[in-house]
């Protein structure tokens, strides 16, 4: 099996600003697996904040190059389930345990390239059926509020709109876009409120047509500060940064509502899987997000759809020019594109 690696420089149509900073250029890597005349694609964008750089995911994917030549024929017909895209993800985790970013890029390759020598979409390879799909959100980044108003009116129509918070007037933010717009709005705070905070803004924001919050407090904010928002707060609590592998799915149980997995901090559509039919047995909403990145990351993130509460998938909607095409988002409904594995292509 071959493995190549590219990167992409992926320009955002608008500067994207969080709580934890802005950026206008995203960078991602494309990870390329061929066997037998077939080939998979899978991506994951580069970050700052969880200490991923293309160069450093690029070190590490040369290191289980030796377990791609000696890996088991991906085209046997003794793999049912997903056990291989599995057995892969389970040899090459061993050496990649401390590279997430870089496991999830080869992980989503590997599920493309086995639904595509099996001639089926993904989310059927999985053994799901496409009924009852979530729409995404569409992301509004922090801006002044004016420029927050015409992002939203620029993309006017969505269902669904998830507004970056943690600035001084999160409050006026949100009733200033209210005024143009009935969608539903979901509140994305990145960590960047306090426990009171969260419950006065909570009692506020589902005034507001407000569907639930994500990831207000802190990743390190104390237990007792998690439990009160838990039970005090009026609008559900999502975990973002709080549930990045498989084991923060139990840590998170009493103290969400729901978790929003990531593929690159998880490690791949592998691990994804896993923890989002866990979440689902404990009772936990289960929602799937992604990062700035191209169609391909997103395309494979959509065929996790049918197990999905929530879906965020607007990654590739943001650039000022995808340099792949797949899954098409449109105002929120997600189109499949007919074709086997994720239906991703470099354009």
């Amino acid at each position: 099996m071959k493995m190549t690696l590219q990167h992409l420089d992926l320009r955002l149509a608008h500067p994207f600003t969080i709580a934890r900073g802005s950026i206008s250029t995203q960078r991602s890597l494309v990870v390329r697996l061929e066997h037998g005349g077939e080939y998979g694609l899978g991506e994951v964008s580069e970050n700052s904040y969880y200490g991923h750089t293309i160069e450093s995911m690029c070190d590490s994917l040369a290191l289980v190059q030796p377990l791609l030549r000696d890996c088991a024929d991906p085209t046997g017909g003794d793999w049912p389930g997903g056990d291989w895209p599995a057995q892969l993800w389970q040899r090459t985790s061993q050496t990649l345990v401390n590279d997430m970013f870089a496991l999830s890029a080869l992980d989503i390759a590997a599920h493309d390239l086995w639904a595509k020598i099996q001639g089926v979409p993904l989310y059927q390879a999985w053994g799901l059926t496409w009924n009852e799909i979530p729409a995404s959100s569409y992301t509004i980044g922090i801006a002044t509020i004016d420029e927050m108003i015409a992002k939203l009116n620029e993309q006017a129509g969505w269902s669904i709109y998830k507004i970056k918070l943690g600035t001084a007037n999160d409050l006026e933010i949100v009733r200033q876009l209210r005024q143009h717009t009935a969608a539903i709005f979901r509140i994305d705070a990145n960590c960047g409120w306090g426990y009171q905070e969260t419950i006065d803004n909570a009692a506020e924001l589902a005034q507001m047509n407000v569907q639930f919050i994500e990831q207000p407090l802190p990743i390190d904010a104390p237990a007792a500060e998690r439990e009160r928002v838990f039970t005090e707060s009026k609008l559900p609590i999502i975990a973002d940064e709080a549930c990045q592998i498989e084991d923060d799915v139990d840590r998170c149980h009493r103290c969400f509502h729901g978790v929003n997995i990531k593929l690159c901090k998880c490690g791949g559509l592998t691990p994804a899987l896993r923890m989002l039919h866990h979440a689902k047995s404990l009772g936990l909403k289960t929602m799937v997000g992604c990062m700035i990145e191209s169609s391909i990351g997103i395309s494979a993130a959509a065929h996790l759809l049918p197990l999905l509460d929530y879906a965020d998938l607007d990654g590739a909607t943001l650039l000022q020019q995808d340099p792949a095409e797949g899954v098409k988002i449109l105002q929120g409904r997600v189109e499949l594109t007919g074709r086997p594995g994720s239906g991703a292509r470099l354009a």
